[in-house]
């Protein structure tokens, strides 16, 4: 299953046309595979270069990570909340930002624990880890003191064989849970390879290690297989699990697809002069749609699926609004800027443990619709085309590309 990473090449499509297209096949687009042949693309609003960590794949029920990496033009963006060695850092949102764009208390989470589900292993996942977290003066959490736990695919100790593009995920995934929940404890359950079925393992692997909520940054085109995964890997009731809605436009991918799991759709995160001091549009890459396969959940209640509609809610995915992250395995740059729902999904799965425990019997995925006042409303912006329709448009209320909302504080996670 394994396929080398290479170095991803240039690319001379612009972001409008990478975007229609994406609206085109998105719905139909199986995996991103391990990070071979990752195709960069353009950003929207600062002419940013990005890459996938993981390219683009036809196999049935192989799934991809959904980080996005900006190798050049980072200069333009917001800049970083530093605190040391300012020079090294990227100009990418840290903590500070990130937990004064979604109003998220000082407190909370103390001992929870937050599950991050990727492929592969990084063998530099608890270094680059504690380098995040020193940097952003965010307390220890190692192996030692018991914060961080890495486990296999079965919850052995032995990794699987690594590879550079899905460290970089997981780098992504570590550092977000650290942004939005420094007291979290975080364990990283590594699958064997990038089938749905060794990543749904892992799941059922972060519930039986005691994780409450679990996030996974991944996707990949929807099958008929689908019901038979719900069943298997996500129907986890008291537990909350996310899933990245996609980064190529409308359209709609697996896991994110599950009635059974909050879809986590992006946007594009600016600072303004507003009193809440920021304000969101969609992101272009957001994945959204109707379900070709899952039921619609009792309390979706929109009128154009038949069946279930992505995403339920959203934070900051844009790499041109992108966030700071450390990663070394495979290259030497050490720290980067990344967008990609793989940023929204963990900040959300951290932003339920905030709330506290799901109830025992509760499906979290709930929550966000019974408590629509502690959401920001995201009314602009589109992912692709869909004839105006709150598929594929931000409008007032619900909408696919960023569902209900991103989160002011964290009521609308709460049971």
């Amino acid at each position: 299953m394994h396929t080398p990473h290479t170095t991803p090449r240039k690319a001379s499509h612009t972001w409008p046309a990478l975007v229609a297209a994406a609206g085109l096949t998105a719905a139909g687009l199986v995996a991103l595979a391990p990070s071979a042949g990752a195709q960069p693309q353009q950003a929207p609003s600062h002419r940013l270069t990005t890459a996938r960590s993981c390219s683009v794949s036809t196999a049935v029920d192989v799934m991809a990570c959904k980080a996005l990496k900006v190798t050049s033009g980072a200069d333009s963006l917001a800049p970083a909340a530093r605190s040391a060695h300012p020079a090294a850092i990227p100009p990418g949102y840290g903590p500070t930002e990130l937990r004064g764009a979604y109003a998220l208390p000082g407190t909370g989470g103390d001992g929870a624990t937050v599950a991050i589900v990727d492929a592969y292993d990084d063998p530099n996942a608890e270094a680059d880890l504690a380098v995040y977290r020193s940097q952003y003066g965010l307390p220890a959490c190692t192996t030692g003191n018991g914060c961080f736990r890495k486990a296999g695919q079965s919850g052995g100790a032995t990794p699987p064989v690594p590879d550079p593009g899905w460290a970089e995920e997981i780098s992504l995934d570590l550092d977000m849970v650290s942004a939005t929940c420094p007291a979290c404890h975080i364990l990283l359950v590594e699958a064997d390879n990038s089938a749905m079925t060794s990543l749904g393992e892992s799941v059922n692997t972060a519930v039986a290690l005691g994780a409450k909520y679990v996030s996974n940054s991944y996707g990949g085109g929807e099958s008929g297989a689908d019901s038979s995964y719900d069943s298997q890997y996500f129907d986890h009731p008291g537990v909350a699990i996310t899933a990245s809605s996609g980064d190529a436009g409308y359209g709609v991918e697996y896991p994110a697809g599950s009635q059974y799991v909050t879809a986590v759709g992006g946007t594009s995160l600016q600072q303004d002069t507003s009193a809440r001091g920021w304000s969101d549009t969609v992101w272009g890459g957001a994945g959204s749609g109707c379900s070709s396969y899952d039921p619609k959940p009792a309390w979706q209640q929109d009128g154009e699926c038949a069946g279930r509609t992505v995403a339920d809610v959203s934070a900051v995915a844009d790499p041109a609004t992108g966030v700071a992250v450390y990663d070394t395995y495979g290259n030497d740059r050490g720290w980067e800027v990344f967008g990609g729902t793989s940023a929204s999904a963990p900040i959300i799965a951290s932003i339920y443990a905030l709330a506290g425990q799901p109830s025992e019997g509760s499906y979290p995925a709930a929550f966000p619709y019974a408590h629509g006042g502690g959401l920001n409303d995201v009314a602009s912006g589109t992912n692709g085309e869909c004839a105006g329709s709150y598929l594929c448009t931000g409008v007032a209320g619900y909408d696919g590309p960023t569902g209900l909302g991103t989160p002011d504080g964290v009521a609308a996670f709460a049971g």
